[in-house]
């Protein structure tokens, strides 16, 4: 008996530990946005060190909304370009068909 254990994992998602993370990192990148403005307008590096590094914006990574797919991101759609293809071509992105000439 031959079993196929890659059949049943389903290679699109994203680990969840992974969204997860990413979700802290914009929570706390909200939470600390006017606190990281003052210290830079003040000139106050030791200030800014002093703060969770995942505050920072440039730590962010953008990801698919559905799928969580870190790569291949459509920022117009928040899509991944694979999510985006399977929805367009099903008809779930008003104004968008497959091209044809």
């Amino acid at each position: 008996m031959l079993l196929n254990f890659h059949s049943q994992k389903n290679n699109s998602m994203a680990k969840e530990s992974m969204k997860a993370r990413e979700r802290k990192r914009e929570a706390l990148v909200e939470k600390y946005a006017a606190k990281r403005k003052e210290l830079k307008e003040a000139g106050d590096w030791e200030g800014l060190q002093k703060l969770p590094a995942n505050s920072s914006k440039v730590r962010l990574h953008n990801r698919c909304n559905l799928t969580g797919r870190p790569r291949g991101y459509m920022r117009q759609f928040g899509l991944s370009r694979v999510t985006f293809r399977e929805m367009a071509l099903s008809g779930k992105i008003p104004g968008i068909k497959k091209a044809s000439w």
